[in-house]
Protein backbone atom coordinates (compact mmCIF):
# COMPACT_ATOMS: atom_id res chain seq x y z
CA UNK A 1 0.00 0.00 0.00
CA UNK A 2 1.71 3.63 -0.93
CA UNK A 3 -0.10 6.61 -0.18
CA UNK A 4 -0.17 9.41 -2.28
CA UNK A 5 -1.54 12.52 -0.86
CA UNK A 6 -4.82 10.96 0.49
CA UNK A 7 -4.59 8.34 -2.58
CA UNK A 8 -3.82 4.75 -1.50
CA UNK A 9 -2.37 2.08 -4.32
CA UNK A 10 -2.01 -1.18 -3.84
CA UNK A 11 -0.20 -3.62 -6.38
CA UNK A 12 -0.76 -7.36 -7.20
CA UNK A 13 1.14 -9.30 -9.61
CA UNK A 14 0.78 -6.90 -12.44
CA UNK A 15 -2.49 -4.77 -11.46
CA UNK A 16 -2.26 -1.49 -9.76
CA UNK A 17 -5.42 -0.78 -8.03
CA UNK A 18 -6.25 3.14 -6.99
CA UNK A 19 -8.51 3.64 -4.20
CA UNK A 20 -10.06 6.50 -2.17
CA UNK A 21 -9.46 5.40 1.24
CA UNK A 22 -7.51 2.74 2.58
CA UNK A 23 -10.92 1.14 3.64
CA UNK A 24 -11.35 -0.34 0.46
CA UNK A 25 -7.99 -1.75 -0.63
CA UNK A 26 -8.37 -5.57 -1.50
CA UNK A 27 -8.30 -7.61 1.96
CA UNK A 28 -6.17 -10.98 2.72
CA UNK A 29 -9.70 -13.00 1.74
CA UNK A 30 -9.43 -10.86 -1.88
CA UNK A 31 -5.44 -11.80 -2.18
CA UNK A 32 -6.39 -15.13 -1.24
CA UNK A 33 -8.46 -15.44 -3.53
CA UNK A 34 -6.62 -13.88 -6.80
CA UNK A 35 -4.09 -16.10 -6.02
CA UNK A 36 -6.29 -19.40 -6.54
CA UNK A 37 -8.43 -18.66 -9.20
CA UNK A 38 -9.76 -21.81 -11.56
CA UNK A 39 -9.52 -20.21 -14.84
CA UNK A 40 -9.29 -21.87 -17.96
CA UNK A 41 -8.74 -20.67 -21.23
CA UNK A 42 -11.71 -18.61 -22.44
CA UNK A 43 -13.71 -18.10 -19.81
CA UNK A 44 -16.07 -15.75 -18.67
CA UNK A 45 -15.74 -14.15 -15.65
CA UNK A 46 -18.10 -12.67 -13.16
CA UNK A 47 -16.98 -10.21 -10.60
CA UNK A 48 -19.59 -10.78 -8.01
CA UNK A 49 -19.45 -7.36 -5.01
CA UNK A 50 -16.35 -6.35 -7.18
CA UNK A 51 -15.12 -3.57 -5.10
CA UNK A 52 -11.92 -1.59 -6.34
CA UNK A 53 -12.17 -4.18 -8.48
CA UNK A 54 -8.71 -6.73 -8.04
CA UNK A 55 -10.78 -9.63 -8.87
CA UNK A 56 -12.19 -8.98 -12.30
CA UNK A 57 -9.02 -6.77 -13.25
CA UNK A 58 -6.64 -9.75 -12.67
CA UNK A 59 -8.78 -12.01 -14.79
CA UNK A 60 -9.20 -9.20 -17.62
CA UNK A 61 -5.35 -8.40 -17.73
CA UNK A 62 -4.83 -12.34 -18.55
CA UNK A 63 -7.34 -11.94 -21.19
CA UNK A 64 -10.44 -13.20 -20.03
CA UNK A 65 -13.84 -11.04 -21.03
CA UNK A 66 -15.07 -9.95 -17.24
CA UNK A 67 -18.66 -8.56 -16.22
CA UNK A 68 -17.93 -6.71 -12.39
CA UNK A 69 -20.72 -5.76 -10.38
CA UNK A 70 -20.98 -3.82 -6.77
CA UNK A 71 -23.86 -2.71 -4.79
CA UNK A 72 -22.45 0.91 -4.08
CA UNK A 73 -22.71 3.44 -7.24
CA UNK A 74 -18.74 4.96 -5.65
CA UNK A 75 -17.41 1.97 -5.68
CA UNK A 76 -18.26 0.89 -9.28
CA UNK A 77 -16.78 4.28 -10.74
CA UNK A 78 -13.79 3.36 -8.34
CA UNK A 79 -13.77 -0.21 -10.70
CA UNK A 80 -14.14 1.68 -14.26
CA UNK A 81 -11.33 4.08 -13.31
CA UNK A 82 -8.97 0.97 -12.51
CA UNK A 83 -10.18 -1.31 -15.40
CA UNK A 84 -8.86 1.80 -17.34
CA UNK A 85 -5.24 2.65 -15.65
CA UNK A 86 -4.97 -1.47 -16.29
CA UNK A 87 -5.46 -0.80 -19.64
CA UNK A 88 -8.69 -3.31 -19.67
CA UNK A 89 -11.05 -1.23 -20.11
CA UNK A 90 -12.46 -3.23 -22.96
CA UNK A 91 -12.63 -7.05 -21.24
CA UNK A 92 -14.67 -5.16 -18.68
CA UNK A 93 -17.60 -4.02 -18.14
CA UNK A 94 -18.99 -2.64 -14.83
CA UNK A 95 -22.33 -2.83 -13.39
CA UNK A 96 -23.64 -1.48 -10.40
CA UNK A 97 -26.74 -2.82 -8.35
CA UNK A 98 -27.37 -5.70 -5.65
CA UNK A 99 -25.61 -9.19 -6.13
CA UNK A 100 -27.11 -10.97 -9.60
CA UNK A 101 -29.40 -8.16 -10.25
CA UNK A 102 -27.35 -6.53 -13.09
CA UNK A 103 -26.65 -9.86 -14.57
CA UNK A 104 -30.13 -11.15 -14.88
CA UNK A 105 -30.28 -13.85 -17.57
CA UNK A 106 -26.81 -13.93 -17.99
CA UNK A 107 -24.00 -17.04 -17.67
CA UNK A 108 -20.38 -17.40 -16.71
CA UNK A 109 -17.68 -20.02 -16.61
CA UNK A 110 -16.57 -18.19 -13.49
CA UNK A 111 -18.33 -16.19 -10.69
CA UNK A 112 -16.04 -15.33 -8.55
CA UNK A 113 -16.71 -12.90 -4.37
CA UNK A 114 -15.15 -12.45 -1.53
CA UNK A 115 -18.50 -11.50 0.11
CA UNK A 116 -18.99 -10.13 3.46
CA UNK A 117 -19.21 -12.56 6.14
CA UNK A 118 -18.54 -11.33 9.48
CA UNK A 119 -21.24 -12.55 11.83
CA UNK A 120 -23.16 -9.31 13.39
CA UNK A 121 -24.45 -8.89 16.56
CA UNK A 122 -28.28 -6.85 15.76
CA UNK A 123 -27.13 -3.73 17.51
CA UNK A 124 -24.03 -3.45 15.11
CA UNK A 125 -25.88 -3.77 11.76
CA UNK A 126 -25.45 -0.61 9.75
CA UNK A 127 -26.62 -0.23 6.15
CA UNK A 128 -23.74 2.44 5.26
CA UNK A 129 -20.53 0.72 2.83
CA UNK A 130 -18.03 0.40 5.24
CA UNK A 131 -20.21 -1.52 7.39
CA UNK A 132 -21.74 -3.54 4.05
CA UNK A 133 -18.46 -4.55 2.99
CA UNK A 134 -17.66 -6.83 6.72
CA UNK A 135 -20.95 -7.45 8.03
CA UNK A 136 -22.94 -10.88 7.37
CA UNK A 137 -25.92 -10.92 8.68
CA UNK A 138 -26.60 -12.56 12.50
CA UNK A 139 -24.59 -15.64 11.84
CA UNK A 140 -22.39 -14.58 8.89
CA UNK A 141 -24.30 -16.43 6.24
CA UNK A 142 -26.60 -13.68 5.20
CA UNK A 143 -25.12 -13.35 1.25
CA UNK A 144 -23.17 -16.63 1.28
CA UNK A 145 -26.85 -18.66 1.57
CA UNK A 146 -28.17 -16.19 -0.89
CA UNK A 147 -24.92 -16.18 -3.58
CA UNK A 148 -24.88 -19.78 -3.57
CA UNK A 149 -28.46 -20.12 -4.35
CA UNK A 150 -28.86 -17.95 -6.59
CA UNK A 151 -25.79 -18.45 -8.95
CA UNK A 152 -26.61 -21.72 -10.37
CA UNK A 153 -28.94 -20.34 -13.08
CA UNK A 154 -25.55 -17.56 -13.55
CA UNK A 155 -23.43 -20.56 -14.50
CA UNK A 156 -22.76 -22.20 -17.65
CA UNK A 157 -22.21 -25.91 -17.93
CA UNK A 158 -19.30 -26.94 -16.25
CA UNK A 159 -19.25 -23.39 -14.50
CA UNK A 160 -17.66 -22.60 -11.41
CA UNK A 161 -18.91 -20.45 -8.29
CA UNK A 162 -15.36 -19.86 -6.16
CA UNK A 163 -15.71 -17.69 -2.93
CA UNK A 164 -14.02 -17.09 0.24
CA UNK A 165 -14.61 -18.64 3.51
CA UNK A 166 -13.27 -17.65 6.91
CA UNK A 167 -12.89 -21.20 8.97
CA UNK A 168 -14.92 -20.56 11.81
CA UNK A 169 -18.49 -20.22 9.77
CA UNK A 170 -18.14 -24.02 9.16
CA UNK A 171 -15.97 -25.81 6.30
CA UNK A 172 -18.83 -28.95 5.98
CA UNK A 173 -21.71 -26.06 5.83
CA UNK A 174 -20.08 -24.91 3.14
CA UNK A 175 -19.26 -27.68 1.26
CA UNK A 176 -23.39 -28.66 1.93
CA UNK A 177 -24.25 -25.81 0.57
CA UNK A 178 -23.14 -26.31 -2.47
CA UNK A 179 -24.40 -29.35 -2.51
CA UNK A 180 -27.83 -28.43 -1.94
CA UNK A 181 -27.34 -25.46 -4.63
CA UNK A 182 -26.71 -28.35 -7.03
CA UNK A 183 -22.61 -28.14 -7.07
CA UNK A 184 -20.33 -30.38 -6.97
CA UNK A 185 -18.09 -28.84 -4.01
CA UNK A 186 -14.02 -28.79 -3.47
CA UNK A 187 -11.88 -26.91 -1.63
CA UNK A 188 -9.33 -25.13 -3.27
CA UNK A 189 -6.77 -23.40 -1.47
CA UNK A 190 -6.79 -22.63 2.76
CA UNK A 191 -4.48 -20.98 4.66
CA UNK A 192 -3.82 -19.11 8.44
CA UNK A 193 -4.55 -15.51 7.89
CA UNK A 194 -4.24 -12.97 10.54
CA UNK A 195 -7.39 -13.27 12.80
CA UNK A 196 -9.61 -10.06 11.69
CA UNK A 197 -9.55 -6.67 14.37
CA UNK A 198 -13.42 -6.55 13.99
CA UNK A 199 -13.18 -10.69 14.76
CA UNK A 200 -11.66 -10.08 18.10
CA UNK A 201 -14.16 -6.87 18.87
CA UNK A 202 -17.17 -10.00 18.28
CA UNK A 203 -15.31 -12.65 19.86
CA UNK A 204 -17.66 -13.72 21.96
CA UNK A 205 -20.55 -13.47 19.96
CA UNK A 206 -18.59 -15.14 17.00
CA UNK A 207 -18.16 -18.17 19.53
CA UNK A 208 -21.58 -18.10 20.48
CA UNK A 209 -23.24 -18.64 16.66
CA UNK A 210 -19.98 -20.49 15.48
CA UNK A 211 -20.73 -24.18 14.45
CA UNK A 212 -16.57 -24.55 14.81
CA UNK A 213 -15.40 -22.87 18.19
CA UNK A 214 -11.96 -25.19 17.85
CA UNK A 215 -9.88 -22.61 16.31
CA UNK A 216 -11.45 -19.95 18.55
CA UNK A 217 -10.12 -21.04 21.92
CA UNK A 218 -8.49 -18.11 24.44
CA UNK A 219 -7.43 -15.31 22.27
CA UNK A 220 -6.68 -16.50 18.89
CA UNK A 221 -4.53 -14.48 16.26
CA UNK A 222 -4.96 -16.65 13.02
CA UNK A 223 -7.78 -18.09 11.53
CA UNK A 224 -8.35 -20.65 8.41
CA UNK A 225 -9.44 -18.73 5.25
CA UNK A 226 -10.48 -20.58 2.73
CA UNK A 227 -11.29 -20.75 -1.05
CA UNK A 228 -14.48 -23.14 -2.20
CA UNK A 229 -15.23 -23.86 -5.05
CA UNK A 230 -19.06 -25.55 -6.43
CA UNK A 231 -19.13 -26.54 -9.81
CA UNK A 232 -22.30 -27.12 -12.26
CA UNK A 233 -22.46 -30.37 -14.10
Amino acid sequence: MVDRGGVHFFLFEDCLIRVPTEDLAPKFGSVLLARHLPLQPGDVVLDLGAGAGLIGILAARHGHRVMATDVVPAYAECLRANALLNGVGSRLEVRTGDLFGPVSGETFDVIATNPPQLPTPPDREWSDPQSRMDNGGPDGWLLLDRIIRESPPHLKPGGRLVFTLFGFLGIERGMERLREAGLEPRMVAREEQPFPRLARERLEYIRSVSPDNANLAGRPSTCPRLVLCGQKE
